[in-house]
């Protein structure tokens, strides 16, 4: 498969957002009152972290792709 320049960068793009955005989710969830409760995670924080860490994942294989395809040679 081919992956344009504008579709790779896009993709590149994608993955940077993604580590700039959900490190300030989980500590914006980490510090709500609604994350604790005894001083023990509610299921609110467990589910938003586990949505964090599969979107943190996903960003990052995105932008494995926009990275390799930008670096792959052209054909």
């Amino acid at each position: 498969m081919t992956i344009s320049r504008r579709v790779a960068v896009f993709l590149l793009a994608f993955g940077l957002w993604t580590y700039f955005l959900w490190p300030t989710f989980i500590y914006n969830i980490w510090q709500s009152e609604r994350s604790w409760a005894a001083g023990s995670p509610t299921a609110y924080l467990v589910v938003h972290l586990v949505i964090a860490v599969i979107s943190l994942v996903l960003g990052t294989a995105i932008g494995v792709l926009g990275y390799r395809a930008l670096r792959a040679p052209n054909r």
